[in-house]
């Protein structure tokens, strides 16, 4: 299907476009898609234009005064106020589809913080395990004795540093007092 597409949403992945629409919904977008463009606004102006010129200057100056629909232009008017009644009709479509699109976003937004803010807490929770289980590591170290060279060895050869002195100061503290 040919249609005017304008902004990336119909390539989101949580809002449904293609076959996956219906008749009417793809129907609205190409609708709000064209109304709402400058080329729209271009073309209607220029009809607007043609017809009083051709009602005005052509007909009634060259072909003698027979004019189509003359000054006060009664049938143009009936044409633009059938136009309005059924533009009103499919701005509001338009405005229900793009509602629908928007939900479509806001749902699937919501699923994603929903989810980052689970693998978040799982991370901070495993963070914390980290650290809870690397300090009792040290623990051992220095209860059994190894040398603190060759901790920092194996922490260097792992892409860990060592802790701030402090911190291998009360570890040395509480292994010495228990």
């Amino acid at each position: 299907m040919a249609s005017i597409k304008t902004g990336h949403w119909h390539k989101h992945p949580a809002v449904r476009s293609g076959d996956q629409l219906t008749f009417g919904e793809r129907a609205a977008d190409v609708m709000r898609n064209g109304m709402g463009s400058w080329i729209f606004v271009g073309a209607f102006f220029g009809v607007m234009i043609l017809w009083a010129g051709i009602n005005t200057i052509y007909l009634s100056r060259v072909v003698n005064g027979n004019e189509f629909d003359p000054f006060p232009y009664i049938l143009l008017n009936l044409f633009l106020s059938m136009l309005a009644g059924v533009q009103a009709a499919a701005l509001l479509i338009a405005a229900k589809r793009q509602d629908a699109i928007s939900s479509e976003l806001a749902l699937h937004d919501d699923h994603l913080l929903t989810k980052n803010t689970d693998l978040t807490a799982e991370i901070h929770d495993f963070a914390k395990e980290a650290a809870v289980r690397t300090e009792l590591l040290e623990l051992l170290c220095m209860k059994a004795g190894i040398p603190q060279d060759q901790i920092n060895a194996v922490l260097a050869k792992a892409g860990l540093e060592l802790s701030d002195s402090a911190h291998i100061k009360q570890i040395e503290d509480r292994g010495s007092g228990q």
